[in-house]
């Protein structure tokens, strides 16, 4: 390992900013430079391990460097297209329950990959998806089991009708996914859309 691309890759990390993630696909140099780069970095406290493979450059603390939340890691690891949250995840992502879940619930496109720690992950397999912010797949995953809704049906309207204002929920890509899912899903969806349209 020449000391050049030793000193280079520790340069990129020096250089990348707060609350940033890197791999050592991301570094210069050979593979094995780049990954004894990041095991330093993480020995030294400029670095954390946020996952296998996954380290992340967060704020200074009196205590050492904060890690990032279960979630952002999660979500870079998973990407995301079509992530977003279900279960209980989904309805607390929504403001509808005040209910904590133990894990974050995720619902993914696609085979299961390697999971994570805090996150239990579930399939769906509607590539119409793909096209889904976070808060729209959590949406469609309410629609799913409105069991987890605390507040009732009236709470949920409410709080599509303001998410639709701000732009944080996206009905005609929701439509375009919604005829992919089981026909409860497709029943609530139209009486939504209907309630919305009142």
């Amino acid at each position: 390992m020449k000391p050049s691309t030793v000193a280079s890759a520790s340069v990129y990390l020096e250089r990348i900013p707060v609350k940033s993630y890197v791999r050592a696909c991301d570094l210069p140099g050979t593979p094995d430079a780049s990954r004894a780069a990041l095991s330093r970095a993480a020995r030294d406290g400029k670095l954390v391990k946020a996952a296998r493979g996954l380290y992340y450059k967060g704020p200074k603390t009196r205590y050492g460097m904060a890690r990032p939340s279960v979630l952002e890691t999660a979500l870079e690891v998973l990407g995301s297209e079509g992530t977003g949250p279900c279960g209980y995840s989904a309805a607390r992502a929504l403001g509808l329950t005040t209910q904590v879940p133990a894990k974050i619930d995720l619902a993914v496109l696609g085979p299961i990959r390697e999971g994570l720690e805090g996150v239990k992950l579930h399939t769906r397999n509607n590539p119409a998806r793909r096209k889904l912010s976070y808060l729209d797949v959590a949406l469609l995953e309410v629609l799913r089991d409105p069991g987890v809704i605390d507040f009732g049906w009236s709470a949920l309207v409410n709080v599509v009708s303001r998410s639709v204002k701000e732009k944080k929920v996206h009905p005609k890509l929701i439509a375009d996914a919604v005829p992919k899912e089981g026909p409860d899903v497709r029943r609530r969806w139209d009486e939504l859309v209907s309630e919305l349209a009142v």
